[in-house]
């Protein structure tokens, strides 16, 4: 399965393959984690792995146990549903 792209921070090369969008919800489905990204009023769901969920949430900056809903990320849709 192909997983989709993203990054706490603005990348620093090809920025124009990234488009940027701001966490609507976190869940997880089928072993994988679930981002759904509103990228100018259309949401845009991002699947990763579980691990990656666990690196771009801990580089957010977010205190601890705060939610990343309603924070900024970078992404590129690579992977099907």
């Amino acid at each position: 399965m192909a997983h989709d792209r993203i990054h706490a921070k603005k990348p620093t090369h090809d920025l124009d393959r990234w488009e940027t969008g701001v966490i609507e919800d976190v869940f997880e489905r089928d072993g994988h984690c679930v981002v759904v990204v509103d990228d100018d009023g259309e949401a845009v769901e991002l699947r990763v792995t579980l691990a990656i969920r666990d690196l771009f949430v801990r580089r957010l900056d977010l205190a601890e146990g705060d939610s990343p809903v309603g924070s900024r990320v970078w992404y590129r849709k690579r992977g099907g549903n």
